[in-house]
């Protein structure tokens, strides 16, 4: 399979698969934010969340897949940093806010970081059709933004603070989302990145943190479904950021990025019809807004 996927690299089979790999990690990737925003405490969520994929990954890592190269054990530390920073501040915005409302900013405002990040690192270039894609993206996600401001009366005093920490998210998802194509890019092997970054990146922090805010709480969710959630979410982390990877090593980083932002409008779906969260017209069509503004940056590739 390895030996496979890096022959296609840079052709147009790469590409197609690329495309298709993206649309898989935007329609999972809601699904796992949704998973981390549900019934449970975020921080919760994520610990068992973490703590499953770490498990899975173990065997895989430590007996399955090539040992990472020595270059690499560098590379998997800045990886953990970032992705740390990623996971605190994507606990306190879903804390703060409601999912349908940071959940478009987070995942649309990293696309624009991530497309510069890709062109100063990769040297990636996108067409003026491209970048017309990228501006109707962020008209999306700012008139998103402004209308929730506005209109949006759940949660009315920590919407501003969760707004400002979707926008960090955002930036933290441009971040790992670039250094991680490096990463994936730097080993002979796509496959002992992933399962290496699972299982350092899922045994570490947060189980440990979410398992001391479990035992502080007065009233302490059982521990049964909570686990339950957590395996779920480690098949589906499994392959939503699985995808995303192959496809950033597959194709370009940046159009990869910007295509996983579609996953705003499944985001909508879930939160409506699992969470019960109030979506309405004008908000749909400006999740629409930037999802069309990633099909714009596809098609004029």
């Amino acid at each position: 399979m390895a030996e496979w996927l890096t022959g296609i690299e840079g052709t147009e089979a790469g590409h197609t698969l690329a495309l298709a790999l993206a649309l898989l990690a935007a329609l999972l990737h809601a699904v796992f934010g949704a998973l981390q925003k549900g019934r449970h405490d975020p921080w919760l969520s994520r610990g068992a969340i973490d703590f499953s994929y770490g498990m899975m990954a173990a065997p895989f890592a430590l007996f399955v897949v090539p040992w990472p190269e020595p270059h690499m054990w560098p590379i998997f530390g800045w990886v953990f940093l970032i992705h740390l920073g990623y996971k605190i501040s994507q606990g306190y915005t879903y804390t703060k806010g409601a999912y349908t409302v940071v959940y478009p900013v987070v995942r649309g405002t990293g696309p624009l970081f991530t497309v510069i990040g890709a062109g100063l690192l990769f040297g990636e270039t996108f067409t003026l059709v491209q970048w017309l894609g990228v501006a109707v993206l962020l008209a999306g996600i700012f008139g998103l933004a402004r209308y929730n401001l506005i209109h949006w009366e759940l949660d009315r005093d920590t919407l501003k603070p969760a707004l400002a920490l979707a926008v960090l998210t955002g930036a933290f998802v441009a971040l790992y989302t670039t250094y991680d194509a490096y990463g994936i890019r730097a080993t002979a092997n796509p496959f002992t990145f992933l399962a290496w970054f699972f299982f350092i990146d899922g045994l570490t922090v947060m189980p440990w943190l979410a398992a001391a805010r479990w035992a502080s709480m007065t009233h302490r969710p059982a521990p049964g479904p909570l686990l339950l959630r957590g395996l779920t979410g480690g098949f589906v982390a499994f392959f939503s950021f699985g995808a995303i990877m192959l496809a950033t090593r597959l194709d370009q980083v940046g159009e990869a990025a910007v295509l996983r932002e579609t996953s705003t409008v499944f985001a909508a779906l879930i939160g409506w019809l699992l969470l019960g969260e109030k979506v309405g017209p004008r908000r749909l069509a400006l999740m629409g807004l930037i999802a069309a503004g990633a099909v714009i940056v596809e098609m004029g590739g």
